[in-house]
């Protein structure tokens, strides 16, 4: 077989190394790209909740945050480095460690667990969806929705839920399958118009009641108690779930980091993530207790503090607000679903099958799959406890991150070979065994059983924040006494 016969089983367009012209991305666009991260409905529910639902004094809150999102940015220079340098993606990079057929491999739990989370986002999103289309059904007749065909339902769905879950599928494939020009434009304006949605929100929740709303804020404010020692391992608790949120995005911060145009523009666009996260929490936690505050004196059945922003508006009796509110929930919903499943999904099928796939078909076949998780999600996969199987293989990502950064930076001291990583002969410096760099595998083997413990052992539950880094360390450890034998 001809070497090019070769070479082409490797080689894709979406592969190889991007054209220096398009690395024009800057730390605005990795502030917007942090920013869509963190603006969903998991997010806001799980910012509002660390300050507001657990018994927490506001500065503690905020360190354990802050060391988060320190431990965020530490790990996600380490693995965007090396894609900056040499515009590569993930998916590519990956076969520096792991050989040509290891990278394709395990680069494709990375895109099972990017169409699982990508089907499942989509359900919600779809429901966003769904709820404007009954909210016009509304408006034009009250009584429409009680029509037979809106009461027939199929797998837990009546047509307005079908139609808007085809819809939804239909919208994301078209717009993101355009290609990362296009999407970083949906990244900017999507971050910029939450942001907007939030401070629109936020104004309309102040002038409810100024003064007791913001006595009420200023009440969180909290620092009684703050040098106890007690409040060491609350911090470390809060800094864990931080990480655990993002570290499903930091393996595949180099689909990302290989268009930034410098090492310089990459630390301070990650740095970011820290004025992402005060934003979105001041946000965050002014809208919940302001709310809080205008239902209690609406309704008397409210006994607990309402944390998720869909849960919120439906207590308000205000239609437009309603609507708006909801616009700014898909857009969010969307984008969030982009960065995190969709793109990172693309490169990993295309490295799967390089001479099959291409950037469309691609993206029709994570549309394909993700409408069958969604259909399936409320009556059958929300049941059986999927979302257990897929944090089991996210606990790979953790030490399949710890080998990459130890090999990069402690085994080929800075440099890739961007010549052989394209290739499948013996005579590249990646060949390994027939593909497979076998001290990587067992290295990974060997941190994703720390990891993924846990998940299924009760004796270490109460690590599960930090597996990510756990399998990362014992993984990079392993692999780097066997690499120096």
């Amino acid at each position: 077989m001809s070497q090019n016969k070769i070479s082409e089983k490797v080689i894709n367009w979406e592969l190889v190394a991007v054209n220096p012209s398009t690395k024009n991305w800057d730390w605005k666009d990795l502030f917007c790209f942090w920013g869509v991260n963190i603006q969903s409905i998991i997010g806001f529910s799980l910012i509002a909740a660390l300050y507001t639902i657990y018994n927490l004094n506001f500065l503690v809150v905020f360190l354990g945050t802050i060391l988060g999102s320190f431990l965020v940015y530490f790990f996600s220079n380490l693995i965007g480095k090396p894609s900056q340098k040499y515009g590569l993606p993930f998916a590519t990079l990956l076969r520096s460690s792991l050989g040509y057929n290891g990278a394709r491999f395990f680069g494709f739990l990375r895109g099972l667990v990017g169409i699982f989370m990508f089907g499942i986002q989509t359900y919600f999103l779809s429901k966003a969806i769904s709820y404007l289309i009954r909210i016009l059904f509304f408006t034009i007749d009250k009584s429409i929705l009680d029509q037979d065909i809106f009461l027939t339902f199929l797998l837990g769905l009546n047509i307005i839920d079908w139609s808007s879950l085809f819809l939804c599928v239909l919208i994301q494939i078209y717009i993101f399958s355009r290609g990362m020009l296009y999407n970083r434009k949906i990244i900017n304006f999507s971050a910029i118009a939450v942001y907007t949605g939030m401070f629109f929100f936020f104004i309309i929740i102040l002038l409810s009641d100024v003064k007791l709303t913001v006595r009420t804020f200023i009440e969180i404010l909290n620092f009684d108690n703050f040098l106890d020692y007690k409040n060491l391992l609350p911090i470390i608790s809060v800094a864990g779930t931080i990480f655990a949120y993002f570290s499903i995005i930091i393996i595949s911060l180099g689909d990302f980091s290989r268009y930034v145009k410098n090492e310089r523009e990459l630390k301070n666009g990650n740095l970011s993530l820290l004025i992402n996260l005060i934003i979105f929490s001041i946000f965050a936690v002014f809208i919940v207790t302001g709310s809080d505050i205008f239902l209690k004196q609406q309704f008397d059945d409210i006994e607990k503090i309402l944390t998720n922003p869909t849960d919120i508006i439906g207590k308000f009796n205000n239609l437009q607000v309603t609507v708006i509110v909801l616009f700014f929930i898909i857009i969010a919903s969307a984008s969030t679903n982009l960065i995190a499943n969709f793109i990172p999904t693309q490169y990993s099928l295309i490295n799967f099958k390089p001479n099959m796939f291409n950037l469309r078909s691609v993206s029709y076949t994570i549309g394909l799959f993700g409408f069958i998780i969604a259909i399936f999600w409320p009556t059958l996969l929300s049941q059986i406890g999927i979302l257990s199987f897929i944090d089991t293989f996210g606990s790979f990502f953790g030490p399949i991150s710890g080998v990459m950064i130890v090999n990069y930076y402690m085994i080929n001291r800075y440099k890739i070979d961007v010549k052989d990583i394209h290739l499948m002969s013996s005579e590249s410096a990646f060949h390994f065994s027939k593909g497979w760099h076998l001290k990587a595998v067992y290295s990974i083997i060997i941190g994703f059983i720390f990891a993924s413990s846990t998940i299924w052992n009760y004796n270490f539950m109460f690590l599960q924040s930090y597996a990510w880094i756990i399998g990362a360390s014992i993984a990079g450890f392993v692999y780097y006494l066997l690499a120096n034998k």
